[in-house]
């Protein structure tokens, strides 16, 4: 029998989990002299009170779908992929290669090419830990987080002696052709008379990584290989017993994960920037984590916690663009929001299922 009703894990622990952050939030940002209601009605008004705002939280949103999906995958099969950031450097270095150096005649084959580039290169760069995992025994944890600085490395080494353009100072490729521009979402929504914002950089990827989510809910739990992964997840001696692979498994799980990962570059790379620069991933990849923890693991809950950190990101950064509020702080609160939903996230589980334990004997 469970603990408690699968509404209060799915919706009442995020929720009691988001309001702690936010009471402790509030908190420091009194102990610095400023008013918190204040300070939350400027993230407000700047990520959801324009469609200026609007854009940029689901850019941000954008990112984090690809990554906590990512999570989402290899979570289900046990494994913790610690990796996506370097796995969404190697997507961006895919989408690079082939918009710079293949001539295409439209956006829309562009974008599909350059989304299955990404994801084979965020697969690969997965794809040793995994084996590592499944073969030697190392821990994916471990080698994913070393891969990360590994990538950060190769990638920087691609930028500065490979692909930057003759006479470039800054470590990044050429802009991407005008062909393969991507439309932004008032170029999508204009057309059905919505004037959304043209500075915004949320663009078609958003659509792309709404897909994704239907498409991993389809495979883990609407097909054999999701049972597979799920199983093996629960226990691995039990999916041993039942015949199935614990090195298939693993790569399979973590190829997807990593192809996840990848894909994000459509998004930040290939979207936004037209240009493949160094820094471009700007922490998706761990923030990835965090959403899929909040969401349960579940598509959805990913989807609604990736539109709360969108939301945190741009608010975020407008409340340090509006207010006396320093930039650190902003971060203080986004990793408040973090512990809260991820780390300590027993913390207001054991005693909900004490309480509904006690309420279950009493109607008993």
């Amino acid at each position: 029998m469970e603990k408690m009703p699968k509404w209060a894990d799915v919706v009442l622990i995020p929720l009691i989990s988001l309001l702690l952050a936010a009471a402790l939030s509030a908190l420091v940002i009194l102990g610095i002299g400023e008013d918190p209601i204040e300070a939350v009605k400027t993230m407000i008004t700047g990520a959801l009170g324009s469609t200026y705002g609007w854009g940029y939280t689901l850019y941000y949103a954008t990112n984090f779908l690809f990554t906590g999906l990512a999570v989402s995958v290899a979570y289900h099969a046990g494994l913790f992929n610690i990796g996506g950031e370097g796995q969404a450097m190697l997507g961006g270095l895919g989408v690079a290669l082939i918009c710079l150096f293949i001539p295409w005649p439209h956006w829309s084959i562009a974008l599909i090419v350059a989304a299955i580039a990404a994801g084979l290169f965020g697969a690969a760069w997965a794809a040793i830990p995994a084996y590592l995992q499944a073969k030697r025994g190392s821990h994916v944890v471990i080698t994913t987080i070393m891969f990360n600085f590994i990538a950060f490395s190769v990638l920087n080494y691609m930028l500065v002696n490979v692909l930057k353009p003759q006479g470039a100072m800054d470590p990044a490729t050429a802009r991407f052709p005008e062909a393969i521009h991507l439309p932004s979402l008032h170029e999508i929504l204009l057309p059905l008379g919505i004037n959304f914002s043209k500075s915004a950089p949320a663009n078609v990827s958003l659509l792309v990584a709404i897909a994704a989510c239907f498409v991993v809910w389809l495979l883990i739990w609407r097909t054999w290989l999701g049972h597979e992964i799920r199983a093996f997840g629960k226990s691995e001696s039990g999916a041993r017993y039942a015949g199935m692979s614990p090195l298939k498994i693993t790569m399979i799980a973590m190829l997807i994960s990593g192809a996840l990962c990848g894909m994000m570059a459509i998004n930040n790379v290939m979207g936004e920037a037209e240009r493949l620069v160094l820094n471009s991933t700007e922490g998706a990849g761990f923030i990835g984590i965090a959403v899929a923890l909040m969401g349960r693991n579940h598509p959805f809950g990913v989807f609604l916690a990736a539109l709360l950190f969108g939301f945190l990101y741009q608010g975020g950064a407008e409340l340090a663009l509006w207010s006396s509020i320093p930039r650190e702080l902003i971060v203080v609160i986004q990793a408040l929001v973090i512990l809260f939903t991820g780390a300590l996230d027993n913390m207001v589980r054991m005693p909900l299922e004490k309480l509904f334990t006690a309420v279950r004997k009493e109607k008993a």
